[in-house]
C-alpha cells in the first residue's frame, strides 16, 4: 500500500498549527512606515531634531513608493487590486444594511473589514499631502496657510492611526482572536497551508537596508 504525501501537509506539520499569511517584506513595511510617521511626529516640534523630522518624513514618501510598486508586482494578498475589491464592496454593504430588519441581521463582520480596509487606504493616501506640505514647509514656502496644512494633515493622520488601533482592538474583541499578530508573526494559529508561500526575505532586507541608508547619508552627510 502506497502513501502519497501533501507537501502543505508537511508544512503545517513543521510549523505546529499555525499557517503563514503574510510575508516577511511586507510586515517590514508596516513597522518602518509606523516607525517613521511615529518619529516625524514626536520630532515635528524639536527645532535641533528638525532633520529627524525631514529625513522620516521622505521615509513615508520612499515607503509609499515601495508599497504602490508592491501592491502592483508583489504576492497576491497584498495587491491593489485585493484591497479595491474590498472597498468596491462599500455601496452593497450599505444597501444591504438598508433593508435588514434587526441589527443582528447587518453583516457587522463585512463592515468591520470594509472599514478597515478604508482606514489602510487612508493611510496610504495621505501620506501625499502630509509629506507635500512638509517639503514647502521645509523649503520656505507657501508662509503660514502652508504650515498650518501640513499640522492639520498631520494630526489628522494621527487621529487616524489611533482609530486603526482602536478598530484592531475592537474586531479583536469581537472576534476573540488578536488580529494585530499576523504583522508581528506573519502566522496565525489553525491546520491548513500557507498562503503566502514565499516569506520574501531578500525584499525586506532591501527596505531595511536602504531606510538605513537613506537615514545615515541624510543625517551624516
Amino acid at each position: 500500500m502506497s502513501m502519497t504525501l501533501n507537501p502543505s501537509s508537511i508544512k503545517v506539520a513543521a510549523h505546529g498549527t499555525t499557517r503563514r499569511v503574510n510575508d516577511l517584506a511586507t510586515r517590514t513595511f508596516h513597522w518602518l512606515f509606523a516607525f517613521s510617521f511615529l518619529g516625524a511626529y514626536v520630532t515635528a516640534d524639536v527645532e535641533r531634531l528638525r532633520g529627524v523630522h525631514v529625513a522620516l518624513g521622505y521615509t513615508m514618501l520612499g515607503l509609499l513608493g515601495f508599497r504602490i510598486v508592491w501592491g502592483l508586482v508583489g504576492p497576491k494578498h497584498v495587491r491593489f487590486k485585493l484591497l479595491f475589491g474590498k472597498l468596491s464592496g462599500l455601496r452593497k454593504w450599505f444597501n444591504d444594511v438598508k433593508h435588514v430588519r434587526s441589527i443582528a441581521a447587518i453583516p457587522w463582520k463585512q463592515g468591520q473589514n470594509l472599514l478597515m480596509a478604508l482606514v489602510v487606504a487612508g493611510l496610504l493616501v495621505l501620506v501625499l499631502p502630509l509629506v507635500g506640505s512638509g517639503y514647502l514647509v521645509n523649503n520656505d514656502l507657501g508662509g503660514k496657510i502652508i504650515e498650518s496644512a501640513h499640522e492639520f494633515f498631520g494630526e489628522l493622520y494621527l487621529w487616524i492611526v489611533v482609530g486603526h488601533l482602536g478598530l484592531i482592538a475592537l474586531i479583536s474583541l469581537l472576534r476573540l482572536r488578536n488580529i494585530a499578530s499576523p504583522m508581528v508573526t506573519g502566522r496565525v494559529p489553525g491546520p491548513g497551508p500557507d498562503l503566502v508561500k514565499a516569506d520574501q526575505r531578500l525584499w525586506a532586507a532591501m527596505l531595511v537596508l536602504g531606510c538605513v541608508g537613506w537615514w545615515v547619508w541624510s543625517l551624516f552627510r
